[in-house]
């Protein structure tokens, strides 16, 4: 390994006068190489320079990692995913004009770092050879409202987390802001206050996400979205994701956008959530075999298979030639009479009914959030809850595996059109344990139908469940504070106004078969 030299506090100018500073980690001696380069909000120092700024250097690389404006020295104030087109192609200029740039770079990082590398992959010219991206997407606004219902715990947690370690003394704001949101959602203020109960003051990001809803047709999404020119990127891209990662959908869709281009970028998901640390040594592996693919021509250490995917439940990696798998077939799983739950079609039978009160929201236990652990936890109880239906199968006989996306489609009447729907597969043990496998949400608003057909989208997987196994259902109207309660009015977001009770029928019938829909696959092994 390479000595390495370390430069602090480069200025960059950008087009509009700001100038934001970068960390530059050479080889020892300083020759041309190709760039690997790092726009991060969250410093510049710490596991970014010392891991991944001297990892890379290390090997040949120049690196360099620059604060994102409005934080640690670099000018101008923080206007988060707003500015990150603009000033990362005026770095990518600046790169050019440094003597010891190779003519090649690439760009690497996870989630916000992620997330700047799609904000100028389509434009920042073919000197861009590769880019490793993790735990992120090319758009964060579906991912803040997830099938339309706001992210409230992982929305409020990042702004509280970016808040804090504005301040000089912010070193611990990653250990703090989950601890200041919890404490918020509890306080009983409307969602438009509670940046005052963990931040102490209005935070204008978590402002904005309130105003600026879901519709991708809203103008402040317009340059904050960079899913439709993902098709155009020509860098090699390689992606790593977790089951329980807040933003896994959109990044596999992503991945689909790059195939349906005819790219064939690389794809690793493993049994990680957000903000785990054991997904730092994989990362580190891999993007440093793509680098040195990609920049030094050097294919030695590439898998063949381009997808790589940990199994829950059967607790090994598979290798396979593409996402979604090759051989999955889809199967309904059909909500019954009973609350059993099977393949078998459903008979006659009355609706299932509960109430959800928006003022005694029903809780979530686990699940995918920005700065949590959201591995699989026991919800039993959960299913004790009367606002929360739970479907069971029958023992299976043998081991079943399922592998791919998830979703529900659902046969829903509420006594108020202002309702969510949410949907859980978990996987249930001999000894009645009842993990969370995956989940999904979907908020729904006025409608000509009586009973309304609604589909909502889980989160993908990858598990197989065991011989003597369960697999079952919960259907409920809330999973608070993953999302924000649904106050059954219609009314914005941030409003603190009345809350109207939804009285919901789940019908399960011949003409109106309520299933989820299941990727199976055949056993491996």
């Amino acid at each position: 390994m390479r000595r390495v030299r370390l430069q602090r506090d480069l200025p960059v100018p950008m087009p509009d006068g700001v100038t934001l500073l970068a960390d530059h980690y050479a080889p020892a001696g300083g020759e041309r190489a190709p760039v690997i380069l790092m726009r991060s909000p969250y410093g510049r120092r710490g596991l970014f320079g010392w891991y991944y700024g001297r990892g890379f250097a290390r090997q040949g690389f120049h690196v360099v990692i620059q604060s994102c404006r409005g934080g640690f020295g670099s000018g101008g104030l923080l206007d988060p995913l707003g500015d990150e087109h603009e000033d990362g192609l005026a770095t990518v200029a600046w790169l050019r004009e440094q003597p010891w740039y190779g003519g090649s770079f690439a760009m690497f990082g996870p989630s916000y770092l992620g997330y700047t590398q799609w904000a100028i992959a389509p434009y920042a010219g073919p000197e861009l050879k590769a880019m490793a991206t993790q735990i992120t997407a090319s758009q964060f606004r579906d991912a803040a409202y997830v099938g339309g219902a706001f992210a409230l715990e992982s929305a409020l947690s990042w702004t509280t987390l970016t808040e804090r370690m504005s301040r000089r003394f912010g070193g611990t704001a990653g250990l703090t802001a989950p601890r200041l949101t919890r404490r918020a959602v509890l306080s009983g203020r409307p969602v438009g206050e509670l940046d005052l109960a963990s931040a102490g003051r209005p935070l204008p990001f978590y402002q904005d996400l309130i105003a600026h809803h879901s519709d991708p047709s809203v103008p402040y999404w317009d340059k904050r979205d960079f899913s439709p020119k993902v098709g155009e990127v020509e860098a090699a891209v390689n992606m790593l994701g977790g089951w329980y990662d807040v933003f896994l959908p959109w990044q596999l869709k992503d991945y689909a956008a790059l195939r349906a281009a005819g790219r064939r970028p690389y794809l690793t998901i493993g049994p990680w959530y957000h903000i785990d640390s054991r997904h730092g040594r994989p990362t580190m592996a891999e993007a440093s075999a793509w680098f040195r693919a990609h920049l030094l021509g050097d294919f030695s250490l590439l898998r063949p298979d381009p997808v790589r995917l940990y199994v829950t439940g059967a607790e090994e990696w598979r290798d396979y030639p593409d996402w979604p798998v090759p051989g999955v077939r889809e199967q309904r799983w059909h909500l019954r009479d009973g609350f059993g739950l099977g393949v078998e079609g459903p008979a006659a039978s009355a609706p299932d009914r509960f109430r959800y009160h928006p003022a005694h929201p029903t809780p979530v236990l686990g699940g995918p959030v920005l700065l949590g652990d959201s591995r699989p936890r026991d919800q039993r109880r959960l299913e004790q809850r009367r606002d929360v239906l739970v479907y069971s199968s029958a023992a299976l006989e043998s081991e079943v595996e399922m592998i791919g996306p998830v979703r529900a489609e659902l046969f829903v009447r509420s006594s108020t059109p202002y309702v969510d729907v949410v949907v859980r597969v978990c996987d249930v043990w001999p000894d009645g344990r009842s993990f969370n496998v995956c989940e999904g949400v979907r908020r729904l608003g006025p409608s000509a139908d009586d009973v309304r057909r609604v589909e909502v989208d889980l989160w993908p997987m990858a598990h197989r469940f065991g011989r003597d196994h369960r697999i079952r259902v919960h259907v409920a109207a809330g999973a608070y504070p993953t999302i924000a309660r649904n106050p059954g009015t219609g009314d914005p977001l941030g409003a603190d106004g009345a809350m109207v009770p939804a009285d919901v029928e789940v019908h399960h019938t011949p003409g109106l078969p309520s299933a989820v829909v299941l990727p199976m696959c055949e056993l491996r092994g």
